[in-house]
Protein backbone atom coordinates (compact mmCIF):
# COMPACT_ATOMS: atom_id res chain seq x y z
CA UNK A 1 0.00 0.00 0.00
CA UNK A 2 1.21 3.38 -0.55
CA UNK A 3 0.49 6.33 1.55
CA UNK A 4 -0.32 10.10 0.02
CA UNK A 5 1.17 12.45 2.50
CA UNK A 6 -0.17 16.13 1.77
CA UNK A 7 1.58 18.84 2.71
CA UNK A 8 5.40 17.82 3.81
CA UNK A 9 7.02 19.97 5.95
CA UNK A 10 10.22 19.82 8.16
CA UNK A 11 10.08 21.25 12.27
CA UNK A 12 12.39 23.54 11.27
CA UNK A 13 9.92 25.71 9.18
CA UNK A 14 7.12 25.67 11.90
CA UNK A 15 9.19 25.99 15.31
CA UNK A 16 12.63 28.07 14.17
CA UNK A 17 13.14 28.85 17.12
CA UNK A 18 13.28 24.90 18.37
CA UNK A 19 16.30 22.50 17.63
CA UNK A 20 13.84 20.40 15.66
CA UNK A 21 14.55 18.50 12.50
CA UNK A 22 11.69 16.22 11.74
CA UNK A 23 10.19 15.05 8.88
CA UNK A 24 6.06 15.29 8.86
CA UNK A 25 3.01 16.31 6.90
CA UNK A 26 -0.21 17.97 7.45
CA UNK A 27 -2.20 14.62 5.91
CA UNK A 28 -1.54 10.76 5.03
CA UNK A 29 -3.75 8.99 3.08
CA UNK A 30 -3.51 4.84 3.67
CA UNK A 31 -6.11 3.52 1.52
CA UNK A 32 -9.55 5.02 1.91
CA UNK A 33 -8.31 6.06 5.71
CA UNK A 34 -7.13 10.04 6.04
CA UNK A 35 -5.24 10.81 9.12
CA UNK A 36 -4.72 14.67 9.59
CA UNK A 37 -2.03 16.20 11.99
CA UNK A 38 -3.48 18.03 14.95
CA UNK A 39 -5.05 21.46 13.56
CA UNK A 40 -4.49 24.82 15.80
CA UNK A 41 -5.02 28.01 15.16
CA UNK A 42 -2.46 28.28 12.28
CA UNK A 43 -2.64 29.52 9.02
CA UNK A 44 -1.65 26.43 6.89
CA UNK A 45 0.56 28.78 3.76
CA UNK A 46 2.18 31.51 6.08
CA UNK A 47 2.28 29.31 9.42
CA UNK A 48 1.48 32.60 10.68
CA UNK A 49 -0.94 32.06 14.15
CA UNK A 50 -4.34 33.24 13.97
CA UNK A 51 -6.77 34.45 17.03
CA UNK A 52 -4.33 34.49 19.54
CA UNK A 53 -5.93 34.92 22.72
CA UNK A 54 -9.60 34.06 21.05
CA UNK A 55 -9.95 30.32 21.52
CA UNK A 56 -13.21 30.49 19.23
CA UNK A 57 -11.36 32.13 16.22
CA UNK A 58 -8.20 29.68 16.85
CA UNK A 59 -11.15 26.58 16.54
CA UNK A 60 -12.37 28.33 13.50
CA UNK A 61 -9.10 28.20 11.77
CA UNK A 62 -8.49 24.82 12.89
CA UNK A 63 -11.56 23.32 11.09
CA UNK A 64 -10.86 25.71 8.28
CA UNK A 65 -7.70 23.69 8.18
CA UNK A 66 -9.21 20.37 8.43
CA UNK A 67 -11.88 21.17 6.10
CA UNK A 68 -9.03 22.20 2.95
CA UNK A 69 -6.80 18.96 3.94
CA UNK A 70 -9.22 16.70 3.72
CA UNK A 71 -10.63 18.07 0.38
CA UNK A 72 -6.78 18.15 -0.80
CA UNK A 73 -6.84 14.38 0.86
CA UNK A 74 -10.06 13.72 -1.53
CA UNK A 75 -12.28 13.62 1.60
CA UNK A 76 -14.94 16.13 3.41
CA UNK A 77 -15.94 16.95 6.43
CA UNK A 78 -18.98 14.24 6.21
CA UNK A 79 -16.12 11.13 6.00
CA UNK A 80 -15.04 12.30 9.69
CA UNK A 81 -14.98 9.27 11.95
CA UNK A 82 -13.09 10.19 14.81
CA UNK A 83 -12.06 13.75 16.39
CA UNK A 84 -10.58 14.65 19.33
CA UNK A 85 -10.25 18.29 20.90
CA UNK A 86 -7.31 19.28 23.07
CA UNK A 87 -8.58 22.39 25.02
CA UNK A 88 -5.44 24.24 27.71
CA UNK A 89 -8.49 25.29 29.92
CA UNK A 90 -11.60 23.68 30.69
CA UNK A 91 -13.35 26.60 30.40
CA UNK A 92 -12.81 26.93 26.88
CA UNK A 93 -14.85 23.89 26.27
CA UNK A 94 -18.20 25.56 25.27
CA UNK A 95 -16.73 27.99 23.01
CA UNK A 96 -14.58 25.17 21.06
CA UNK A 97 -17.17 23.12 20.87
CA UNK A 98 -19.99 25.50 19.78
CA UNK A 99 -17.60 26.16 16.43
CA UNK A 100 -16.86 22.20 16.04
CA UNK A 101 -20.61 21.55 16.24
CA UNK A 102 -21.24 24.14 13.24
CA UNK A 103 -18.56 22.86 11.60
CA UNK A 104 -19.81 19.13 11.85
CA UNK A 105 -23.80 19.61 11.85
CA UNK A 106 -25.43 16.14 10.93
CA UNK A 107 -22.08 14.51 10.64
CA UNK A 108 -21.88 12.62 13.98
CA UNK A 109 -18.76 11.61 14.82
CA UNK A 110 -17.20 9.71 18.19
CA UNK A 111 -15.39 12.56 20.17
CA UNK A 112 -12.96 13.05 22.77
CA UNK A 113 -11.76 15.94 24.43
CA UNK A 114 -8.78 16.23 26.30
CA UNK A 115 -7.60 18.76 28.79
CA UNK A 116 -3.59 19.20 28.40
CA UNK A 117 -1.11 21.67 29.90
CA UNK A 118 0.28 23.21 27.01
CA UNK A 119 0.64 22.49 23.28
CA UNK A 120 3.37 23.22 21.36
CA UNK A 121 3.54 26.86 21.40
CA UNK A 122 2.08 29.46 24.32
CA UNK A 123 -0.15 31.03 22.05
CA UNK A 124 -2.43 28.19 20.99
CA UNK A 125 -5.14 27.18 23.22
CA UNK A 126 -7.18 24.69 21.18
CA UNK A 127 -5.86 21.62 18.82
CA UNK A 128 -8.06 19.52 16.78
CA UNK A 129 -6.98 15.84 15.52
CA UNK A 130 -9.20 14.19 13.21
CA UNK A 131 -9.56 10.49 11.18
CA UNK A 132 -11.87 10.31 8.28
CA UNK A 133 -12.74 7.11 6.01
CA UNK A 134 -13.58 7.96 2.76
CA UNK A 135 -16.15 6.03 0.86
CA UNK A 136 -14.81 2.90 -1.76
CA UNK A 137 -17.20 5.06 -4.32
CA UNK A 138 -15.47 8.48 -4.11
CA UNK A 139 -11.58 6.56 -3.45
CA UNK A 140 -8.75 8.42 -6.13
Amino acid sequence: MTHTRIRPFNTRQTYPEQKLDNDLCQAVVAGNLVFLRGQIGQDLDSRESVGIGDVAAQAEQAMANVKLLLEEAGSELGDICKIVIYLTDPRYREAVYLVVGRWLKGVYPVSTGLVVSALARPEWLVEIDVTAVIPEERRR
